[in-house]
């Protein structure tokens, strides 16, 4: 008995030209649909990633409520106690752009190592590799929970009642963070195989992210400053991520929510946040291209 094409040629103990499925290269498909296909795959990464981070740690998962809550301390104390700037609930605006800004950082800065990180499983398995950004990615999704817990006890303490837009608002912020930090970090990761310069140069870039948004400082002050070319300020996704998800809880727990979105918040914040997520979703594509066209590269190069 033979196989040619797919199909088995009868023999003495079997049928004649029985269909067999067809001769496929032992190699793993790519792409993103193909990671999710391969759910399973990603939840074994992402626990593996996990539980790295906290291999032989005392306090384990317990680092993820204690680093936001000391960030959030140092920063209210030296910004709002030392300087004054008299915002209303100043820890809350500071707060949920801490929230937000670590997602992004964690999510393009570990995305960008995570091939090279990885380089023994990419090697050695046969999985579609933007899984290993992908599954970043979903990492630093898990370690924004125990801050949005903080953040909503924080709000819910100080009268903070959500609404629905306001929740529409803080939705839209995180897609749009999670979207752009997969596919920049899809482009640097392929690029950091064939340069390791560019988690330096990753590092670098995320060090202006605390001070390119309206965190520190609200989004008023740059109206004040700047004037009509307040606009272009917005042209910077991250800015607009903070925006979205400061409608969400800061402005619920104000003394008059309408009046601090009214004041604090551009007139077209949602317009804005879906051209910025349908610019990301672009960026996204052009990632996967890039890094299909580097794939089958990437081997060699680790």
């Amino acid at each position: 008995m033979t196989i040619l094409g797919g199909r088995r040629r009868g023999g003495p103990t079997g049928p004649a030209d029985e269909e067999l499925p067809p001769l496929v290269a032992p190699s793993a498909t790519s792409g993103l649909l193909e990671v999710f296909r391969r759910r399973y795959l990603l939840r074994l990464l992402v626990r593996r990633e996990i539980s790295a981070r906290y291999q032989g740690s005392f306090l384990g998962l317990f680092w993820s409520y204690l680093q936001p809550a000391f960030r959030l301390a140092m920063y209210y104390f030296v910004i709002a106690v030392v300087l004054d700037r008299g915002i209303e609930n100043f820890a809350i605006h500071l707060f949920t752009g801490l929230v937000i800004v670590h997602f992004f950082t964690e999510s393009f800065g570990a995305g960008t190592r995570s091939i090279v990180r990885n380089k023994a499983l990419v090697q050695k398995m046969a999985v579609p590799r933007e899984m290993f950004p992908v599954a970043s990615m979903l990492v630093s999704a898990y370690h924004v929970v125990p801050g949005m817990v903080l953040l909503t006890g924080f709000c819910l303490a100080l009268g903070w009642t959500p609404d629905l837009v306001g929740m529409a608002a803080g939705l839209l912020g995180f897609a749009l963070v999670a979207v752009l930090g997969t596919a920049l970090a899809l482009l640097f990761s392929a690029a950091n195989v064939f340069f390791r310069d560019f988690s330096n140069v990753v590092q670098t870039l995320t060090q202006f992210s605390t001070f390119s948004v309206p965190m520190i400082y609200p989004y008023t002050l740059i109206q004040e400053r700047f004037g009509d070319f307040a606009q272009y300020y917005l042209v910077n996704p991250l800015a607009e991520a903070v925006l979205l998800l400061q409608r969400a809880f800061w402005t619920g727990t104000t003394d008059d929510p309408a009046a601090t979105a009214a004041e604090h918040m551009p007139d077209n914040l949602f317009q804005l946040g879906f051209i910025h997520l349908g610019v990301a979703l672009v960026v996204l594509a052009v990632g996967q291209y890039v890094f299909t066209r580097l794939e089958n590269k990437i081997p060699e190069r680790l």
